[in-house]
């Protein structure tokens, strides 16, 4: 019997042995997957560096060519000048000379006296300076061309947000999940708050206590990018969900970002805060900013989750989940009345298109 027992120790300590052998080898392929993605995303960062550099490189040379035109037509208008005043300073020189001749040969000298101020008035009307002047039709065409190029420069959408465009997919919400304060517009696509109570059906989905509502169909998408507009209110949460979140009484897992099933961004009075399984991160970077749209994109591959103020595609903040475990429902919360300045609704917007960049 004492010899059963110390073989069934011995398997016991060498299972635990392998198990932990196994652990080691574990840490060690999640070290060389850290380095991996380390210097995918530093060669990722080096190739699209470059291309700025070469866009730089591009305008630079514009810039030089623009520049060197007016250089030379500046250097032709004053070597113009200088022969102008060549001209003039060598003709008084003949003019001096001859008053010096025409003292003792004022007779004899008419008809070169003649030539002589027919030579002067054809000086003076090839070197008038209201006839030297830069051709200003050119120069302004060159300007405007300037001007144009820059504010195509600067309404070109940036390129993060025409990737995430790509990824672009219409929310609906889901009025059988809505709060009944929550007034949720006949094609689903708004969501606003009220102090009346309305009356709808009682269901397991609906949430009783929070104010939030849920897209009506959830996804599974490798990446998934929506937007909703915020302008004019002072208190919202956004944010993505599985679809157990709980729904009913007050508890705090029900509220937005505050269990382990949901992650958001909450703005409140100008600040900002992101929050996930009851853990908050003050986004003091954003503090006192107000954008009109905010975007969130998540990607199943690594499980990220990103907010952005999408006027600018300012980041706010980004979660790291590591695997979904399920389909994600986009989930918003419009806020309370907030002493009337939260009344206007959350609207979803179609973000396979720009809104203007500001």
């Amino acid at each position: 019997m004492k010899r059963q027992t110390q073989d069934t120790s011995i398997k016991h300590q060498e299972n635990l042995k392998r198990q932990r052998d196994v652990l080691t080898f574990r840490m060690k392929k999640l070290s060389s997957k850290q380095s991996d993605f380390n210097s995918k995303t530093t060669a990722l960062k080096e190739k699209i560096k470059k291309k700025y550099d070469d866009m730089k490189r591009v305008l630079d040379e514009d810039l030089r060519i623009t520049l060197s035109q007016l250089d030379i037509e500046a250097e032709a208008m004053e070597r113009n000048i200088e022969d102008g005043i060549e001209k003039c300073y060598r003709l008084t020189q003949e003019i001096d000379q001859q008053l010096v001749e025409l003292s003792t040969q004022l007779e004899k000298d008419q008809e070169k006296m003649a030539e002589m101020e027919e030579r002067i008035k054809e000086t003076l009307n090839t070197t008038d300076p209201e006839f030297m002047q830069t051709d200003e039709f050119k120069n302004e065409q060159l300007l405007s061309l300037t001007i144009n190029l820059l504010l195509f420069i600067r309404s070109q959408v940036p390129v993060t947000k025409k990737l995430f465009q790509s990824y672009a997919q219409v929310v609906v919400l889901d009025t059988d999940s809505a709060h009944p304060k929550l007034v949720i517009s006949p094609e689903g696509d708004s969501v606003s708050y009220t102090e009346t109570w309305q009356e709808v059906a009682e269901n397991p989905s609906r949430f009783d206590t929070t104010l939030n509502v849920i897209s009506r169909k959830g996804f599974k998408d490798v990446r998934n990018y929506w937007e909703v507009q915020v302008a004019g209110k002072t208190y919202w949460e956004l944010g993505l969900t599985y679809p157990n979140i709980p729904r009913k009484g007050k508890e705090e897992d029900c509220w937005l970002g505050r269990g382990p099933t949901s992650w958001c961004v909450e703005f409140f009075n100008g600040d900002y805060t992101a929050w996930h399984d009851g853990v908050p991160h003050e986004l003091t970077h954003a503090s006192g900013r107000t954008f009109q749209r905010i975007g969130i994109f998540s990607s199943s591959e690594g499980g990220l989750i990103c907010f952005l103020g999408a006027d600018t595609m300012t980041p706010l903040y980004s979660f790291c989940a590591g695997t979904f475990t399920d389909s994600l429902f986009q989930a918003v919360c419009p806020g309370h009345d907030n002493q009337g300045t939260n009344r206007k609704p959350l609207l979803i917007c179609d973000s396979s298109r720009s809104a203007p960049i500001l």
